[in-house]
């Protein structure tokens, strides 16, 4: 299920399911667990785990107004706790060689097993 990204020189974008047990706790509550994560792999930056939207609690979050845009991997929606602005994010329409991780969030802080 790899999938790249050959955009510019040396920037390579990998998806593939991560094969590991992943969890996002905040707070000591469980926001996020999935066996089915994918992993994002991507230079200069560390290994981004996507995890599928129905293993995440999206009922203790709240959809954020900020927006990012990647040039490589399309317009990204926030999702946020009170105390935690802009914790989580999607790309609701990712760029089409990176259509895998459509309907998976990220966040900034995972515990892989």
């Amino acid at each position: 299920m790899t999938e790249g990204l050959p955009r510019r020189v040396g920037h390579r974008i990998t998806v593939e399911p991560s094969g590991r047990h992943v969890r996002a706790v905040r707070g000591g509550q469980v926001l996020a667990e999935s066996d089915g994560a994918l992993v994002l792999r991507e230079p200069g930056c560390p290994n981004a785990y996507y995890i599928p939207a129905q293993d995440v609690r999206l009922d203790l979050l709240t959809p954020s107004d900020t927006h990012t845009h990647c040039p490589f991997k399309g317009g990204a929606s926030y999702w946020s706790l009170p105390d935690a602005p802009d914790l989580v994010w999607s790309y609701p329409d990712p760029k089409p060689e990176l259509a895998a991780i459509k309907e998976h969030l990220c966040f900034y802080e995972v515990e892989v097993s």
